[in-house]
């Protein structure tokens, strides 16, 4: 088996001189995981198996990612089906393994691809790991017979081959015939090109909209000043009690700093707004626009 570092060649080394386990002494060391969690059980049984791990991971080197990576994730997906593999059912712990150690690896590959998510259901992991191997065989089998396949007749071959929807596979070879690309890089080969990333919308708002916003905002802090100033005092206490502070003050509290009974200050209150609506509504009809 190559592997790529001495790190990943040590590791297959021990991986190789472990023990190999019958059914029986695989069995009891199951046993004694599940129901005493004897670590050093699960230790003799994760050690076993690594090399069965590591077979699996090199068959994922095509994808790009580091052995180690791969190695490392395979030994996960061992260690998970150690943990939840029952005895019980009557199967061998390797084949059981076999699943979790594949899923676990596919999963990472998915991930590291590409920056873009590349898929998440079923459907687009099967088509990801088997459409370019399906594909191949396809126009192998047509050119045998002296056919050539258009791209609608493959992909709907393709889509009934590996049993996914149509969109699935479009969408499927439209991530694997691109790679990723940074925003930073320029749209063309001159010096003073533009970065793809000037090309996005901004989605904040324009010059124009936050000047609007400003001038707006002045101009109705400029009528709830006018409209206060028509208040007296206490009134103008209570509005700012009640409504202009971060954490607004009950009427009880305030009845009590005022000498007055809760109902009392909240008559105060509605006199108080009912004179500034009618401040507002003097001053301009412009007013219920932001009254709503």
């Amino acid at each position: 088996m190559a592997i790529g570092t001495a790190q990943d060649f040590s590791l297959t080394r021990t991986a190789m001189k472990a023990e190999l386990l019958d059914a029986e002494t695989e069995l009891k060391l199951a046993y004694a995981w599940r129901d005493e969690r004897c670590e050093q059980s699960l230790h003799r049984l994760i050690t076993a198996y690594m090399r069965l791990a590591i077979s699996m991971a090199s068959k994922f080197k095509r994808y790009g990612a580091p052995m180690n990576d791969l190695i490392q994730e395979a030994g996960l997906g061992l260690m998970k089906a150690a943990d939840k593999f029952d005895p019980d059912r009557g199967v061998r712990f390797s084949t059981y393994a076999v699943w979790w150690i594949k899923a676990s690896i596919q999963d990472h590959v998915m991930r590291n691809w590409s920056m873009v998510r590349t898929g998440s259901t079923s459907s687009q992991k099967s088509l990801f790991f088997n459409m370019r191997r399906v594909q191949a065989r396809l126009e192998r089998e047509a050119a045998a017979v002296g056919e050539t396949l258009d791209k609608h007749q493959l992909r709907q071959m393709i889509s009934t081959e590996i049993g996914v929807p149509l969109h699935d596979v479009e969408m499927m070879e439209g991530r694997l015939s691109g790679s990723d690309y940074s925003l930073n890089a320029t749209q063309s080969t001159e010096d003073e090109g533009r970065e793809w990333i000037d090309a996005l919308e901004d989605d904040s708002a324009q010059a124009a909209e936050r000047v609007e916003d400003s001038h707006d905002t002045e101009k109705l802090r400029g009528w709830l000043v006018a409209a206060l100033s028509d208040l007296n005092d206490r009134e103008q206490f209570i509005v700012r009690e009640r409504k202009l502070r971060d954490q607004p003050r009950t009427l009880e509290s305030l009845g009590q700093e005022l000498s007055l009974s809760k109902e009392r200050v909240r008559q105060l209150e509605a006199a108080a707004f009912g004179k500034m609506r009618k401040s507002l509504e003097m001053q301009s009809q412009e007013v219920f626009h932001f009254l709503g």
